[in-house]
């Protein structure tokens, strides 16, 4: 099965793009199935629905919704054997950190123009990993703002196929399709890893501590000095 995870940041129009895309490859002959992540609330499901193909939502609640997706990959996919021929995942795009794809996926990261010419830089491995870049919302910046942004995009990830893709209009989904039917299988789950490390999730504030004071804190503990280490027995 062929399987396409899409990263990004809250509001750079995921959904939107992932809709259009859909079409198309409903157009093209595939059965596209959606999982669609999030952390307390989605209604996505129902704009999903309406498109007539299967959809699956989990909310990760009180956990990283980064290692809420990775730790039901296998579940994912499972549900998706008998419903369709590719799945695509839309992940929740909670934080900057996030590192949702894996190393027989299509890594897809959705990032929006508009957001500073400096976003590409703050951002992590879901685009410095990814395999193609969505840039939305271009249409209303200028030629010179794209051009910078295009740049610290290819700044931070050289290796990644860029397109422009109007979410709106759905202009360059028609290419975001092709790069998934034309992506490779995934054939042993079981050995599957992640391109980069999840963002780290083993400290005391993880499984509920609510005392702010440091002498309350364990586990794997970054000071604002940037020193990392391990607090505890």
């Amino acid at each position: 099965m062929k399987v396409a995870i899409i990263a990004g940041t809250p509001g750079a129009g995921k959904t939107s793009v992932l809709i259009h895309t859909i079409k198309t490859l409903i157009n093209e002959g595939y059965n596209p199935v959606v999982v669609k992540i999030d952390c307390l609330y989605t209604d996505d499901d129902v704009r999903y629905k309406k498109l007539g193909i299967p959809v699956l939502v989990g909310l990760s609640k009180d956990m990283c919704p980064d290692h809420f997706a990775i730790y039901n990959f296998e579940e994912m996919v499972d549900w998706a054997k008998d419903k369709g021929d590719i799945l695509l995942i839309e992940t929740a795009g909670l934080c900057h950190r996030c590192a949702p794809y894996t190393k027989n996926s299509l890594g897809i990261c959705v990032i929006d123009a508009t957001s500073g010419p400096n976003t590409p830089r703050k951002v992590g491995p879901f685009l410095t990993s990814a395999d193609i870049v969505v840039i939305t919302k271009g249409d209303i910046i200028s030629q010179a703002e794209r051009e910078v942004f295009r740049e610290r995009v290819l700044e931070m990830n050289p290796d990644c196929r860029i397109y422009e893709v109007n979410g709106l209009t759905g202009q360059g989904c028609v290419e975001i399709a092709k790069e998934i039917i034309e992506s490779k299988d995934i054939e042993d789950l079981e050995n599957e890893e992640l391109r980069h490390n999840a963002p780290l999730c083993i400290c005391t504030l993880c499984v509920g501590e609510t005392r702010v004071s440091k002498k309350y804190h364990r586990g794997i503990l970054r000071r604002i000095d940037g020193f990392m280490g391990y607090e505890g027995e």
